[in-house]
This record gives C-alpha cells, sequence and structure tokens, in this order.
C-alpha cells in the first residue's frame, strides 16, 4: 500500500503523468529509529527538484508531516518519496492537468549494506552510457530507464556495483551511487552538471571534506583515472558510505578517507 495524497491505497490514476510521461521527480531516505536521516536535505531536493520542472510544489510542511508519520515505527526501513505533476493534460502538454500528486511508499532497508561497510564491493563497467543533459542533469526525476538498463547488465556479472559513463566518456556515478576516489591528500568526484544524479550523501560528503584535512575537487575524469588512485569509495542516502576494494582490474587497500568519513555519515 501506498499513502497516495493523504490516503493509503494501491493504486494511481492511469492518466497521472507519472505513468504518461515519468513526469516527477522522487527521493528515497534513510529511517533510523524512526527518524529519518537528512530530512531537511530530502524535502530540499524535492523542492529544488520540483521548481527545475516547473511542478507546482506540494505543501511541504504537509510531505514532512507524512514522512514523519510514515516512518515513525520503523527501526530500519527505506522511505520513498515521489512527486508527480498530477494527472491530466493532453499529450505533453500540461495544460489542464490537475494538483500535483504526492507518494510515499516505505520498504525493507536492504541488509546487504552493512556486509558492504565492513567487506568493501568490487565495481565492472557498464556498457550503459548516461546522456548528457544540463537541463536535468543533478536531478532524481522520474525517467531512470538508464538506471534499468545499467542494473539489468549489473545483474549478470559478480560485481556489486558498476562504473557509469556518459556519452562522451567521462566518468559520471555509480548505477545507484555516487563515487569518490583518493590520490594523496586529494579527493575528486565526477562533476555532474551535464549528467547523473547529484546524490544528498555526496552533497554531505563534500561539505565535509571542506572542512577536513583533505583537499576536493569535481572534475571530469577517464574511468581510467580510477588506476592510479589509492582509494574509492562509493555513497547513497541509504548505504550510507562503502569502501570499495576492486574496480575493473585495480585494487585497493586504503581506507583512510573512509574511516575518517564513515563515523560522520551515519
Amino acid at each position: 500500500m501506498l499513502l497516495i495524497n493523504g490516503t493509503w491505497q494501491d493504486s494511481l490514476a492511469a492518466n497521472d503523468r507519472a505513468i504518461q510521461f515519468g513526469d516527477g521527480c522522487f527521493t528515497t531516505a534513510r529511517v533510523k529509529e524512526g527518524e529519518i536521516m537528512l530530512l531537511d536535505a530530502h524535502l530540499n531536493r524535492l523542492a529544488e527538484a520540483c521548481a527545475r520542472l516547473a511542478i507546482p510544489s506540494p505543501d511541504l510542511d504537509l510531505v514532512r508531516d507524512e514522512m514523519c508519520a510514515v516512518a515513525e515505527s520503523h527501526a530500519q526501513a527505506v522511505l520513498k518519496v515521489i512527486v508527480t505533476r498530477g494527472a491530466g493534460g493532453r499529450g505533453y502538454s500540461a495544460a489542464g492537468c490537475g494538483e500535483p500528486s504526492r507518494l510515499l511508499a516505505v520498504s525493507t532497508y536492504p541488509a546487504f549494506y552493512h556486509a558492504w561497510r565492513e567487506q568493501g564491493i568490487r565495481l565492472t563497467q557498464s556498457p550503459v552510457q548516461l546522456g548528457r543533459n544540463p537541463l536535468l542533469a543533478g536531478l532524481k526525476h522520474l525517467n531512470r530507464l538508464e538506471q534499468v538498463l545499467i542494473r539489468r547488465h549489473l545483474d549478470t556479472t559478480d560485481a556489486q556495483e558498476a562504473l557509469v559513463l556518459d556519452s562522451e566518456g567521462w566518468l559520471i556515478e555509480c548505477c545507484a551511487a555516487n563515487i569518490f576516489w583518493r590520490k594523496g591528500n586529494h579527493i575528486f568526484t565526477p562533476r555532474l552538471d551535464q549528467a547523473g544524479v547529484n546524490g544528498l550523501m555526496r552533497q554531505h560528503i563534500l561539505a565535509l571534506l571542506a572542512q577536513s584535512p583533505w583537499q576536493v575537487e569535481e572534475v571530469n575524469a577517464l574511468a581510467s583515472e580510477l588506476e592510479t588512485a589509492e582509494e574509492v569509495f562509493i555513497c547513497n542516502a541509504l548505504m550510507p558510505l562503502v569502501p570499495v576494494n576492486q574496480a575493473m582490474q585495480t585494487r585497493y587497500l586504503s581506507r583512510d578517507a573512509f574511516r575518517y568519513l564513515a563515523p560522520l555519515c551515519e
């Protein structure tokens, strides 16, 4: 069951623009002991995405109340919040479209993230590339077919996550995570002004690193840059931080930055 516009139900109007066009945005939050991690950041993400997509913003105070009410009875869970442009309109036009729809769904927290944090993971490289579009870059919108295809390929391998490039060959992210790598005193992460999702944990880590002993830089880089890295780690709001043992054929032994950041990302 989903909480759809304040009512628990299991159906959405067939003419809702999320179904017709993927016309909406979403955020996925970690629930821990009834509390929503990074709650304000999740609400700000929805507000920013709605503004950039020209979707009338729902009442964010109401969304906050609904999120907290859904989360309070869960010790460990995943809370997904979707905002769609609503139902109606003709063709691509939103003229005549009704009020935005809001959907909340709670699911089980992935137990494997605990093992990933302790043991580390291996990355393969996806053959699926992301299209470049600065208008949508950074947003967590509902058009996620690229990620579906990336995941489909990843499921045929024995790796846990995938390096994802854009159509120009620049390293962008993983299937469902952002990526960082360290060389000496410098930590790097891909620029996301043309493609990719600017994850909330990525933003949190960038803020932490700005006050740390390391120098951080957002860069255009090829996947081959990871061959000379001393350390690689990935992140998202659920993980929240996971060390990488191996990317393609390159292995990593250091976890210095990971050990510094991990306690600050819980």
